[in-house]
């Protein structure tokens, strides 16, 4: 059962489902890379404000299962609209952010990118797709790039 906490902002209220902390594992691929496991701990955290914090880490894992390395990081705000849409702000230590924007739909939020700004020495990343969504108590997603 989903508990909304009493302090929770009225307008993070659709967005409640993600609050937590949520650790998992699942597959990277990409056509430059080996496909490997990797696991993967989300933060998602308010303070009152009209905003969830969020923050990402996930780390490639051996054979066994064992952390290899990190393998990204990033760090956000999640901003809900009153009229369903969602706006999300990320920044990434290796020297790009994004704005996406979205749409909340009970407990499925599906965003696309909107501005992709990079320094001079961070890799091309020009759009991407993420799909979120609680599923029999789990938290599952998916994260399309293009780069």
């Amino acid at each position: 059962m989903l508990t909304i906490p009493a302090d929770l902002h009225p307008d993070c209220v659709p967005l409640a489902f993600l609050l937590g902390t949520w650790v998992g594992v699942g597959v990277v691929g990409y056509p430059t890379i080996e496909e490997r496991r990797f696991g993967q701990e989300v933060t998602f955290s308010h303070s009152g404000k009209p905003v969830l914090e969020y923050s990402s880490r996930s780390w490639l894992l051996d054979d066994e299962g064992n952390r290899v390395s990190v393998s990204a990081q990033e760090q956000g705000y999640w901003r809900p609209q009153p009229d369903g849409e969602i706006e999300v702000l990320l920044a990434h230590p290796t020297g790009f952010a994004e704005v996406w924007v979205g749409r909340v739909d009970g407990a499925r939020v599906e965003l696309v990118t909107d501005v992709v700004a990079r320094t001079r020495t961070a890799k091309e990343v020009t759009a991407g797709h993420r799909l979120y969504g609680l599923v029999d108590g789990d938290l599952l997603w998916a994260y399309d790039m293009a780069a």
